[in-house]
């Protein structure tokens, strides 16, 4: 299988589990780290989630505290998006949209809409790539051509998504200027 043969099958097949799927037991840092590994899609060794991270977004707020040294099912929810969103956005922007997702629900249900939304984003990808690949490995040209246009699909879709954070964010901050401003009165 070439790779991009195998990037395709990924694009179209590996998907992180329905929330009844993830599992009901805790786990030890080690057993998050290496689950993590199977909900998100990596091609190297270089860019999944580390002890460092899980603590810095605890630290941060960002996840929920682990119960002892034991991670649930929310904590794996909240790992999901985080991988997925740690390559496209900032923290403080993860930040803003994750407490927003799941300020007025379950995490469950915050889980499932953030599937919903990257099933569609991934089909739509796998369909592009299919019309390119047709029955043939790419040439040289024809790579070039693929990485660009991917390139600048994903170039539209942030200029999109750090537009609507930028205008949720400043639907936020007021709010939160006028409450301060009324503390200190």
């Amino acid at each position: 299988m070439n790779d991009l043969t195998d990037l395709l099958s990924r694009l179209r097949d590996q998907r992180p589990v329905d929330w009844d799927q993830l599992p009901d037991f805790s786990l030890y840092m080690d057993q998050v780290l290496s689950y993590m590994d199977r909900q998100v899609i990596r091609f190297d060794g270089d860019d999944g989630l580390t002890a460092a991270m899980v603590n810095n977004y605890t630290k941060s707020g960002l996840a929920p505290r682990a119960e002892g040294k034991k991670y649930g099912r929310e904590h794996l929810a909240y790992f999901t998006a985080i991988c997925v969103l740690k390559r496209v956005m900032s923290t403080r922007d993860m930040d803003l949209l994750i407490r927003e997702e799941l300020q007025d629900r379950p995490v469950r249900e915050g889980y499932d809409a953030f599937r919903r939304s990257l099933d569609k984003a991934l089909n739509i990808t796998a369909g592009e790539l299919a019309d390119r690949l047709g029955d043939q490995e790419l040439d040289g040209a024809a790579l070039a051509d693929a990485a660009i246009h991917f390139s600048l699909l994903s170039y539209a879709a942030g200029v999109a998504g750090s537009r609507c954070v930028a205008l949720l964010r400043e639907r936020k901050e007021p709010a939160s200027k006028g409450k301060k401003e009324k503390e200190r009165a």
